[in-house]
């Protein structure tokens, strides 16, 4: 959600060069997680907090599901940062546009945008119908569909494949074509969180909240000693310079 200049170019993936059977093998410190059917369920609108901060922080640990023809990605959100209202690094900040307009929506909506000439982002927007607010989405762990996220990749390094704003765009193959829709409801992106639902006992809760880490914002210049970014703590598919993963 950076002040950027925009571009309406896209990128095709590349395939993948090296064959199927190498996979495991060249990815000694992360290992990929087991295939297996993930119980997911998807967010309902009500579970998600009317505040962009506090959308930031719950939705890490919550689930993106990217639902294709032939196949079924997903993957844990492992990092966010926030651009809450009247944010002067935010798009929204002076006012609604025909390419921002997607961040107007009420709080549950895909905000998709290009930038750096190269890649897509992908925002989950926060507040009440006309007002700007999103989260956006910097990292995310693989769970499922990784082979697939490989090839669109190119890469079988299961840390690269959504370790930041780009890579997550596309290895869930996110463009332009998803901005707008309901992340809340029935479709080809959705959000989610893994079944049992979290134990609401408060000691689980608060060895979560300490699971969670704070930093400024990356790759801004406007309001950038904000700590509006939110991380899981440890966690190898975080992006962003290391003095920022304490």
């Amino acid at each position: 959600m950076y002040s950027r200049k925009y571009s309406v170019s896209g990128t095709r993936p590349r395939t993948l060069p090296q064959p199927r059977q190498a996979l495991a093998a060249s990815e000694p410190t992360v290992e990929a997680p087991q295939v297996i059917e993930l119980a997911i369920r998807r967010l309902r609108r009500i579970e998600l907090p009317a505040d962009t901060i506090a959308l930031a922080k719950f939705l890490v640990g919550k689930i993106i599901v990217r639902e294709l023809p032939g196949a079924k990605l997903s993957g844990r959100i492992v990092e966010t940062e926030a651009y809450p209202p009247k944010d002067p690094a935010a798009h929204h900040f002076r006012g609604q546009t025909p390419r921002n307009r997607s961040m107007f929506l009420r709080r549950g909506h895909a905000y998709v945008y290009f930038t750096y000439g190269n890649h897509f982002m992908l925002n989950v927007t926060a507040e009440l119908p006309g007002v700007g607010g999103g989260v956006l989405i910097r990292a995310l762990q693989p769970l499922a569909g990784i082979e697939y996220m490989q090839r669109r990749r190119a890469t079988i390094r299961i840390r690269d494949l959504a370790r930041g704003l780009g890579r997550l765009a596309q290895a869930l193959e996110i463009d332009r074509g998803l901005d707008g829709i309901d992340l809340c409801a029935p479709g080809p992106l959705w959000l989610g969180t893994l079944k049992p639902i979290a134990s609401s006992d408060p000691a689980t809760a608060s060895a979560a909240n300490e699971l969670l880490g704070i930093s400024t914002r990356i790759g801004i210049t406007r309001a950038a000693d904000r700590h509006l970014r939110f991380y899981q703590r440890n966690s190898p598919y975080v992006s962003g310079p290391t003095r920022l993963n304490v």
